[in-house]
């Protein structure tokens, strides 16, 4: 097995991901700019906001999966030359989007409080994280509909659309959630909340962008042209929700695993909630890769060539084993600087220093999953993708970091190995799955 594909297959996976790449390493970007400016108004602000976007990220989780469900649908349908039903998933997804989230937003409205306050008993970070929470879940639908737009563009191999929606709406992202929360622009003072509303604003932006885009361009591919079938909505349900459920618990866990640091300290909660969001600046470029893989391993099993899906899933992970060493460097060489960047507090600074060291050296090893994952669900897997995550998080991590953290007192650094080494184990089963070849015969 050579070290890095061939070049043409090395241009294709570039020409592919880093649209995509670009999009989720600016969505990195944006919560590190939201992580600096709340991080000027203390650690109860900073620990508020973590909780209520972990929170969202729950949320928000039932939705998620219906990207992954029209991109590989749609890039399937491609690759069997069935061109003027490529908008037809795009229309069933944001079907499907609307009716999970618009009730989910109120019963999570409602309920913002109560949901805060099973992760903290600081009444400080609870009142915070409740309004920025509150706000953020506005915009559920928009996420639902935005997943659904990127997972179409993202499967006719259009992904440079993608990313400049998202380029535009996070710039609209950082002026407004600046001016709400320093008071800025004309706009009300309204600290660390405002930064939830400035989010919401612009993903429903996003959504607008996406419509008329589509609108002009998609026509012609089926895009609101006729109305969604019961059998492809079932059909799109079946390869989505096992996902969304997956995105789900693993949403919980992280929640879990945030309620487990706030046992720790909230100084350990604050610093954690700036650790993740820098985690995140190298697992979305890597999703972002996996996300290619998505399209052609669906597009190869679309035109019946297995054996040429199966070579473009190891050609991603060593493109994506190679950049995530990369931009892991600056973590492990220098990690009080780049944690210098969003606080000065030296507490903060020396109890953050070893996790962002062990992130920056667990992210190549954690390349394999975070690829393959994306690669088999666009093969259909996408049930044994939520039993391998869901068991490796929930049976094996998060009762150990309990356990070796709070209750034993080993404290964050303990939580942080014991993350990267079940993310390294994750990363060895899904290599076992993807040589097996199982995920050839799935059909949908």
């Amino acid at each position: 097995m050579t070290l890095l594909p061939t070049r043409d297959r090395f241009r294709t996976i570039l020409l592919l991901g880093l649209p995509i790449m670009g999009g989720m390493l600016s969505q990195s970007l944006l919560n590190l700019i939201d992580a600096a400016m709340v991080g000027s108004l203390g650690q109860a602000a900073l620990a508020g906001v973590g909780l209520g976007g972990y929170a969202n990220f729950m949320a928000i989780a039932l939705v998620l999966g219906l990207g992954v469900g029209v991109q590989a649908t749609v890039a399937r349908r491609r690759g069997e030359g069935r061109t003027a039903e490529l908008a037809h998933p795009l229309n069933n997804g944001l079907l499907i989007a609307a009716l999970i989230a618009l009730p989910l937003s109120l019963l999570c409205w409602l309920n913002a409080e109560p949901i805060i306050a099973l992760l903290t008993e600081d009444p400080d970070v609870r009142a915070i994280g409740a309004d920025y929470f509150r706000w953020r879940t506005l915009a559920i639908v928009a996420v639902g509909f935005n997943f659904a737009f990127r997972g179409y563009w993202n499967g006719i191999r259009r992904t440079g659309m993608y990313l400049q929606i998202l380029v535009v709406m996070h710039v609209f992202n950082v002026i407004i959630s600046y001016g709400l929360i320093f008071g800025r622009f004309g706009l009300p003072e309204m600290g660390a909340e405002g930064s939830g509303l400035g989010t919401t604003l612009a993903m429903f932006l996003g959504s607008i962008m996406y419509f008329l885009l589509s609108w002009r361009q998609g026509r012609e591919q089926g895009f609101l042209r006729s109305r969604p079938r019961l059998h492809d909505l079932r059909r799109l349900l079946r390869l989505s929700l096992p996902n969304s459920l997956q995105q789900l618990f693993f949403a919980a866990g992280f929640t879990v695993l945030i309620w487990i640091i706030s046992h720790i300290g909230t100084a350990e909660l604050a610093v954690a909630h700036v650790l993740i969001n820098l985690a995140l600046l190298l697992i979305l470029p890597g999703v972002g890769l996996g996300m290619a893989a998505t399209t052609l391993v669906s597009h190869s099993l679309g035109e019946g060539k297995p054996d040429e899906a199966y070579r473009w899933g190891w050609d991603v992970v060593k493109v994506a084993a190679l950049l995530l060493f990369l931009l892991g460097l600056p973590f492990w060489l220098a990690p009080q600087p780049v944690l210098q960047l969003f606080t000065q507090d030296s507490q903060l600074l020396a109890l953050g220093s070893w996790p962002l060291r062990i992130t920056g050296l667990g992210m190549t090893l954690d390349a394999t999953a975070l690829v393959l994952t994306q690669a088999l669900l666009g093969a259909g897997a996408s049930r044994t993708v939520m039993g391998v995550n869901l068991g490796s998080q929930w049976l094996l991590f998060l009762p150990c970091a309990y356990l070796l953290g709070p209750v034993l007192g080993g404290g964050l650094l303990t939580v942080w190995l014991l993350q990267s080494l079940y993310r390294t184990l994750a990363s060895a089963i899904f290599a076992i799955l993807w040589k097996r070849k199982r995920w050839t015969g799935i059909r949908f």
